[in-house]
């Protein structure tokens, strides 16, 4: 029987670096695609336009932005050390997400974050389970069993949120064919 194969392209990876990662509060908490900008703005189709140049394809590409962050997370490489982002949260609102970095009391996130990341972590942001979440629109991972079934939550879970969006930012991985098997996405 064939594997299900997924190319990951040139413009899905710039989309997957558009990535505005927040932080999901149902079940145990976990880090999910902002469903209300995707890559960055609230003009979902127009970030994909302005990556892939397709005008008619944004909701198919979109889609398929689950399986390639699936593949990234699996596959790509990143050194442990300290990285910093702008952070895009600080001009999104939404009551359906939120931000490890909110402060509860003012409403305020740092417009800039800096962070030093771990070699345990990166080692978490490849066992992440992804999946779609069909409600909102985007890819997320599982609130249920973030690092699968029958794996508990190690201690700094909450440091997933900025520890993926340096990931997404800053790990390396080329374009490509990949393959699912019973071990995930591996190279095709």
């Amino acid at each position: 029987m064939t594997q299900p194969t997924f190319e990951l392209t040139l413009e899905r990876i710039a989309l997957i670096r558009r990535m505005v990662v927040a932080w999901n509060l149902e079940g145990v908490g976990a880090p999910i695609v902002h469903p209300d900008a995707p890559y960055g703005s609230t003009d979902r189709d127009g970030d994909i336009f302005n990556v892939t140049g397709d005008d008619d394809g944004a909701d198919e590409e979109h889609r398929a932005l689950g399986d390639a962050l699936a593949v990234f997370t699996a596959n790509a490489v990143l050194k442990p050390g300290r990285y910093a982002y702008h952070n895009t949260l600080a001009k999104l609102a939404s009551d359906d997400v939120g931000d490890v970095f909110r402060d509860e009391a003012t409403g305020e996130t740092p417009e800039h974050v800096t962070f030093d990341v771990a070699a345990e972590q990166v080692a978490r942001v490849k066992a992440l389970a992804i999946r779609w979440d069909a409600a909102r629109d985007v890819p997320a991972v599982d609130t249920d069993a973030p690092y699968g079934p029958g794996v508990g939550l190690p201690t700094g879970h909450r440091e997933m949120q900025p520890v993926l969006q340096i990931f997404l930012r800053y790990a390396d991985l080329g374009p490509g064919d990949f393959s699912r098997g019973t071990s995930g996405w591996q190279p095709a």
